[in-house]
């Protein structure tokens, strides 16, 4: 079970390193929301590990059978790999690829507000950006928000798979 978790847990964070890098490189004049689609695009792709995971122990190394409780174990700590290599890249993106990301996202997220919202909503918006914006430029808060959102889909998909997977001892009668 061990070497399985690694293994896909490895796929699944070299995959989704893979594709976020292609990602922000190719997708530097996209717009936020299209990059933003791409991105969670390419972690659902990268935790369709999980799924691969859950049923290589089963078929290869569980003899056909797997609990939804093993199941989910195991796909759960895939998740927590591909999370934790994804939080520390993000962290690394931040810091050194492009120290000026979060200025240049939420300048992009204050022009957009100001040409759609009237101006009492917009001073409110605004003030709430703000605080999100020195929230997030903390590089730890940055690293938990990038870690839980890959961890809840993650989560998500490893309930699925289990659930799609399961499969119990044959009876003998």
């Amino acid at each position: 079970m061990k070497n399985t978790i690694i293994r896909y847990g490895s796929q699944s964070a070299l995959t989704i390193c893979t594709l976020s890098i292609v990602g922000w490189y190719l997708g530097k004049n996209l717009n936020y929301s299209i990059q933003e689609v791409i991105g969670y695009a390419g972690l659902i792709v990268a935790l369709l590990f999980i799924f691969f995971g859950i049923k290589h122990f089963r078929d290869k190394e569980n003899n056909g059978i797997v609990s939804f409780k093993k199941g989910f174990l195991i796909g759960v700590l895939i998740a927590l790999i591909a999370a934790l290599v994804f939080g520390l890249l993000d962290m690394i993106y931040i810091k050194y690829i492009n120290p000026d990301f979060i200025t240049e996202y939420y300048t992009h997220y204050e022009e957009q507000m100001q040409n759609t919202l009237p101006e009492a909503e917009l001073q409110i918006k605004l003030a709430e950006l703000e605080t999100q914006k020195k929230l997030f430029s903390n590089r730890f808060m940055s690293f938990l928000l990038m870690f839980t959102t890959v961890f809840l889909i993650g989560f998500i998909i490893s309930l699925i798979s289990a659930l799609i997977l399961q499969r119990k001892p044959m009876r003998n009668n």
